[in-house]
């Protein structure tokens, strides 16, 4: 059975193909265009990323299924009759509906959101995104009135160019704010609320299944998954049982945590409950998300500034030094924002402590150990709410930073293991593709471990008085 899993990220699409006992290899990787077209704003060429999904599908041959992960909450409009997009991709990042979200905020909308789609208002997420497609957009509104408009996640634009299903999966239904938690459909409440056409939205269903086919070399292959990349990273560590959690730390650094079968509302701790999937047949499995918007963004912003030059520099620092916090210098990484648990996009990133001998190498340093205590802050408010196991599991970029790694694991006083698979997202995928159970378990490939070795989780505490500081500092 070959297996081609495409992982549709923000910076690049990935296909992992996957044979029999093989556990799996790149066949592509393709990095594509950041766009800022104006401060706040960002996007991608919908064009160019359905064109890098094809090349990593046509250069396999004698494929049996196709899963594919999407980026979440990036969305679009598109015309269904002709299946070309009319608009960029608004990206995750893009926080161009701010003063949208204050006035659904002064507005006192935040407790409907929370009750029936289970998150805060924040231009992260797709609603207030697609609303301003509508209010902005003249061709949208005229396919809209003829019935042609296609409005939604970049999942459901892939899936009917590809292979004519008008269809989301539910684990990226949501992350819109338009989808009722309890009962997985479009809310009609809330896609009156962000004034988004429900009419315009695709079908909700099941994260595996049929999902049509794609034609290629000749051949028709089944499309059997799709997934929010988190989500599929989260399948991809093995974590299925509640209190197994995960950390990714890609271009932000993203946790989730499963909680069972019934969704968690945790509005107190800023965290997300979310849909994490649901096998075709079942019912689906959920989970608490928090996201913290600078990670490795962070460290290439670092190096584009030139404090490091070669990734070698910053792995490990001398051992008779202490830590940046412990002298008084940290880092609040809020180059976009804050996210979870704060849910503060006019907060600012922020160094305090700096004194005339801070050098290169300690801002680093900051730098990572500011990126640790994003997460814990995330890792922390979780246990509150579900019994986290003594052991996270994560992966991404900076997982191969042993500093970091052992940061991590002494904040927390829990063990950290990091996956050998630099493609987890990818094999989550392939695994969600295959069926419940196939595919290789990437717990039985494990590289490292990192156990507690320095008692850090006081430094917590001050490191979020730092965070205070940065809260609320731009003006718009």
């Amino acid at each position: 059975m070959a297996i081609l899993a495409i992982d549709q990220g923000t910076t690049s699409t990935r296909g992992l193909l996957i044979k029999s006992s093989d556990p799996g290899k790149i066949v592509n990787f393709i990095e594509h265009r950041q766009f800022y077209p104006k401060p706040g704003w960002v996007e991608h060429d919908a064009e160019e990323l359905i064109q890098n999904i094809q090349r990593c599908i046509e250069i396999c041959d004698d494929l049996s299924v196709i899963g594919i992960d999407n980026q979440g909450e990036s969305c679009l409009a598109w015309n269904r009759e002709t299946k070309q997009a009319i608009t960029p991709v608004i990206v995750w990042q893009d926080n161009r509906t701010q003063l949208t979200i204050d006035k659904l905020k002064s507005d006192n909308a935040q407790g409907v959101v929370l009750k029936k789609a289970g998150l805060p208002l924040d231009p992260y997420f797709s609603a207030t995104k697609l609303g301003w497609i509508i209010e902005n957009v003249p061709e949208a509104g005229k396919l809209l009135g003829q019935g042609k408009l296609g409005l939604g996640t970049t999942d459901a634009f892939f899936l009917d160019r590809l292979t004519g299903r008008f269809v989301t999966d539910i684990s990226t239904a949501s992350r819109t704010s338009l989808m009722n938690l309890q009962s997985g459909q479009w809310d009609e409440d809330l896609c009156d609320l962000f004034a988004v056409p429900l009419e315009a939205l695709p079908e909700i269903v099941s994260t595996t299944g049929d999902f049509g086919v794609i034609m290629s070399n000749g051949c028709s292959i089944p499309v059997t998954a799709s997934v929010v990349d988190q989500q599929a990273a989260l399948y991809g560590h093995n974590c299925k049982n509640p209190g197994d959690a995960k950390i990714t730390f890609g271009t932000g650094a993203f946790a989730l945590v499963v909680t069972g079968h019934s969704p968690c509302q945790s509005a107190r701790q800023g965290l997300l409950p979310t849909v994490a999937w649901q096998l075709e047949g079942q019912k689906p499995v959920y989970a608490l998300d928090g996201g913290v918007f600078a990670a490795g963004s962070a460290v290439n912003w670092a190096q584009s500034l030139g404090l490091f030059t070669n990734y070698d520099q910053i792995l490990q620092f001398p051992k008779n030094k202490k830590s940046a916090i412990e002298r008084d210098l940290a880092f609040v990484p809020a180059l976009s924002g804050l996210g979870c648990p704060h849910w503060d996009r006019k907060a600012g990133g922020l160094w305090i402590g700096l004194s005339l001998d801070t050098r290169q190498m300690d801002l680093m340093q900051s730098i990572l150990e500011g990126i640790v205590f994003r997460a814990a802050e995330v890792i922390v408010a979780m246990n509150e709410f579900v019994s986290i196991r003594d052991e996270i599991s994560i992966d991404g970029g900076l997982s191969a930073n042993p500093y970091f790694c052992q940061f991590l694991s002494d904040v927390l006083n829990l063990q950290v293991t990091v996956q050998s698979s630099a493609e987890l997202t990818a094999l989550g995928t392939a695994k969600l593709a295959a069926g419940n159970g196939n595919g290789q378990n990437p717990g039985e490939n494990l590289s490292r471990r990192y156990s507690p070795e320095t008692d850090r989780q006081a430094y917590l505490q001050k490191f979020k008085d730092a965070v205070k500081r940065s809260e609320q500092w731009r003006c718009q």
